[in-house]
């Protein structure tokens, strides 16, 4: 039995009400009878709204799969769909143009493009790695991984140390070009009269453009460091002729370290398996820390007992010789769960469980009111701000909503109107059909939008599931809806006034282990005009802040802007229907590739409670798995059982078999429980039930059933060890 106290009405877990009024409220000048009272008005006041809102989805899906049930045999008719879509207020007016109104926002979200990491709240060593990952040696995350096209031979490979260094030395004559000769040249660094001097073979060279010369340590004659910047990202320059790389280098030159994630979002939604008070608290806490400065975790590698702790500002001086400080980590967002979700954390005056989102926009704006208080040593914010992604919001109504929200939860606190920051993931329908008007609805608080493709693709399969059978998952980033998604996001942001106020960002790098492909693809994110795009690890975040120095991403902007729309609503709005049949062979290898990747994610989702993690491919390659992934996957053999193209003994025939290959991709995991053979554990049922009941999911999210069967696991364990 879950251990019970009485709060203000509300029926709060005792894990929960611990940290509240131990943890979280001390350091505040919050008292606990004040939180507890606010919550229950606010529990009180929106949780009425927030199901209307939910009724309101499912309603519209009705209406919309009635239009396509009737329209069966015929071909679609965009014209009569686009009627439908206005009459039941899917699609609302966009209205005149405005321009947000954001005021408070922080360099890092308003002026300074970058890469931009997403980490579990749950694991705080991860947490604390995305947060120092504002720097991140250019050498190792060269020499460490594929990313010049190959991997190293060993710990000590002297030739492609060498060709690290090459690398380097080209990609600074690109960022910090030379009045003359080249970086591969230079035989010592100095600085004198504020300016970088470097002395080549054919002589003394400075810096093409001298305002790229942002600082330095040490004595001007010899320095240990001179930091750089371009596009708004630092370089730094690390000079230790006495460092093994150093040593060999004629100029000294240790290492360089990249200016790298520039943002991270500290996740409580997708990348976690929290379905607890328990579990909450995890999240919550990690937050706190993060917020309060003190978050650390101790932890074994290779044998050693290593500290982690939160890294301070870099401390350097200017070209005047005038003391400078650049931030040393990464400014933090945290992401609340969206509208759906329920939580057992709190039960309501009727013993019903609150809105999860309720509960999370409360405790994470408490847990920032420490980085607010703070008057000395290294803060996130300096503006004053908290940043809140909220994701999976559907249309303006829903974006209004959380705006009220986080409008009462700042009266509750005390904060100033507006503290609290924005952020929307367009990863909904209609989110992206109305954008114009989401961004309207959180005009004074808005500081993100990002498109969210696996999200995006999931709901679109899901809202069009009576409309036909769907083009195979590989082929959905060809469909010319995906294009004008990316397009309309990028343009609607634009001409809504976010250059200077907010970002604008893109999705997720799958594929950790290939950076020398993230190397030669992601710089379209840039080049597209996004201002931050997401990274898998901060190694990735460190090679993909090469791509912004390269890009002039606000200059790109502005070239966007002035190019007017790329894309239509219309456009927006076509199908991805499929216009031809498969092969068995293709219809095969199309059940089998989604259903090895739901085993791979829900098995450690359910048995292990691990929301987010490196899952190998049916090719053994490692993929970022989350539930967005795990979305797409379930809900296209959803729509292809419901038109009848594939039938259910071939998907279970596959689940067996798939079964199988997951259990041996795991095998060195001490704490996997292995599928086959009997086929009938939580984890596997699970991924049966997220594929066959997978057309009635409300919007063919993965959250209801996967948070079923893990608290059916978590009892069990609770059962065991009693």
């Amino acid at each position: 039995m879950v251990a019970r106290s009485d709060r203000a009405g509300l029926s709060v877990d005792n894990r929960l009400a611990s940290f509240i009024e131990d943890r979280a409220l001390p350091g505040t000048a919050v008292s606990a009878p004040h939180f507890w009272q606010g919550l229950a008005s606010l529990v009180a006041e929106f949780s009425a709204p927030n199901q209307a809102l939910l009724r309101q989805r499912q309603e519209m899906q009705a209406a919309i799969d009635a239009w396509h049930i009737a329209q069966r045999g015929k071909d679609h008719d965009p014209a009569g769909y686009r009627t439908l879509l206005d009459s039941i207020g899917y699609i609302v007016p966009e209205g005149p143009d405005f321009q947000i109104e954001t005021a408070g926002v922080d360099p890092e979200i308003a002026l300074i493009p970058g890469p931009q990491l997403v980490v579990p709240s749950l694991n705080a060593r991860f947490a604390l790695n995305a947060a120092n990952a504002r720097w991140g040696s250019l050498y190792d995350a060269l020499y460490g991984t594929d990313a010049m096209g190959d991997l190293p031979s060993g710990p000590s490979d002297a030739a492609r140390a060498a060709r690290v260094v090459g690398w380097a030395r080209r990609f600074l004559d690109q960022a910090v070009p030379l009045q003359h000769g080249s970086w591969t040249e230079v035989r010592a660094i100095s600085v004198r009269d504020q300016q970088v001097h470097l002395a080549l073979p054919q002589g003394e060279s400075g810096l093409r453009r001298g305002e790229q010369f942002a600082g330095f340590a040490g004595i001007p004659a010899q320095p240990s460091r001179i930091v750089l910047i371009n596009n708004g990202l630092h370089i730094d320059c690390r000079i230790d002729p006495a460092s093994q790389t150093g040593a060999r280098d004629p100029a000294g030159l240790a290492d360089i370290w990249l200016e790298a994630a520039v943002s991270a979002i500290v996740d409580l939604e997708d990348s976690v398996a929290a379905v607890d008070a328990g579990d909450k608290v995890a999240g919550y806490e990690t937050w706190l820390g993060l917020m309060r400065g003190d978050l650390q975790e101790r932890f074994d590698k290779n044998g050693t007992s290593i500290l982690r702790r939160l890294v301070g500002d870099l401390d350097l001086l200017g070209p005047d010789g005038q003391h400078l400080s650049l931030k040393g980590r990464a400014l933090l967002l945290v992401r609340n769960v969206g509208h759906l979700m329920t939580t057992p954390a709190v039960l309501d005056r009727l013993g019903q469980e609150m809105p999860e989102g309720l509960l999370d926009a409360m405790v994470t704006t408490l847990c920032g009111l420490h980085d607010l208080a703070k008057t000395k040593g290294p803060r996130n914010s300096v503006c004053g701000s908290i940043y809140v992604v909220k994701p999976k919001m559907h249309g303006p109504e829903e974006v209004a909503f959380a705006d009220q929200v986080f409008g009462r939860v700042e009266e509750i606190l005390g904060l100033p109107r507006y503290s609290v920051k924005l952020g929307i993931m367009d990863e909904e329908r209609r989110t992206s059909v109305n954008l114009k008007a989401c961004i309207r609805a959180a005009k004074n608080r808005l500081a993100f939008i990002n498109t969210g493709f696996l999200d995006r693709t999931g709901d679109e399969i899901h809202t069009s599931m009576e409309a036909g059978p769907m083009v195979r998952k590989g082929e959905m980033k060809a469909a010319a809806w995906i294009t004008a998604y990316e397009r309309r996001n990028v343009d609607i942001g634009l001409a809504c006034g976010l250059p200077g106020r907010a970002q604008i960002g893109k999705g997720m790098w799958a594929m950790p282990d290939r950076m020398a492909d993230m190397l030669a693809s992601k710089q379209a994110h840039p080049e597209a005009g996004a201002n931050c795009a997401w990274v898998p690890s901060p190694v990735a975040a460190t090679l993909h802040a090469t791509h912004y120095h390269r890009v002039d991403v606000l200059e790109r902007q502005r070239e966007i802007a002035a190019g007017g729309a790329r894309s239509s609503l219309d456009q927006l709005l076509t199908l991805p229907l499929a216009k031809s049949n498969w092969s068995e062979a293709d219809i095969g290898a199309e059940i089998e590739n989604n259903v090895q990747g739901i085993l791979g994610y829900v098995v450690r989702w359910v048995d292990q409670g691990i929301g987010c993690s490196k899952v190998p491919d049916i090719h053994d390659i490692g993929l970022m798995e989350d539930r967005a992934t795990c979305r797409i996957s379930s809900q296209a053999l959803a729509n292809w059982l419901h038109h009848g193209v594939i039938a259910r003994p071939q998907v279970e025939a596959a689940l067996r078999k798939m079964a199988r290959i997951v259990d041996r991709q795991n095998a060195g995991d001490p704490a996997y429980q292995p599928m086959a053979p009997d086929f009938d554990g939580p984890a596997f049922l699970a991924s049966c039930d997220l594929i066959f009941k997978g057309a009635k999911q409300p919007s063919g999210y993965t959250e209801p059933l996967l948070h079923g069967w893990r608290l059916q696991v978590k009892a069990a364990a609770g059962r065991a060890a009693r």
